[in-house]
């Protein structure tokens, strides 16, 4: 509980003193980059919620792996099931709703716990979709 508090503490915190920077520690990257990375075997990691899968499905190729439950905590196993599946100097794309969520988690993985190649989808799935771009379903989720 208290390591949780501790990341939403910090979560909040880097997003403040972000917003006076004028670069991010990770990637910001549009559909079309994300696509290339994709081509080139960069893994996907959708944080969304399994509700939200199910909802818009999901972008062909990700993995799902919720980061935050519906109040904006982060759940007791993403962070392992993270660290354990992505090498910190390995790249990797997070995607979610709307580039929010992820924006938040890419500095925190960044910055915090020394990822170095972490790419956000700005816009996220909503932009995924408005452009035409394939989806899953994810009824399984």
């Amino acid at each position: 509980m208290k390591s949780r508090f501790l990341f939403l503490l910090s979560v909040v915190l880097m997003a403040i003193s972000m917003s006076a920077c004028s670069e991010p520690p990770y990637t910001n990257i549009n559909n079309s980059q994300l696509q290339e990375l994709q081509k080139q075997g960069v893994q996907v990691i959708d944080i969304r919620r399994p509700e939200e899968w199910r909802q818009t499905g999901v972008v062909e190729g990700s993995t799902q792996l919720t980061a935050f439950d519906k109040s904006g905590r982060l759940t007791e196993n993403f962070l392992p099931v993270f660290e354990s599946s992505v090498n910190k100097d390995t790249p990797v794309v997070l995607i979610c709703r709307t580039g929010n969520r992820t924006s938040a988690l890419a500095g925190y993985l960044s910055k915090e716990l020394g990822y170095s190649k972490v790419y956000n989808v700005s816009g996220g799935i909503t932009s995924w979709m408005r452009e035409g771009k394939p989806v899953s379903r994810c009824d399984q989720c």
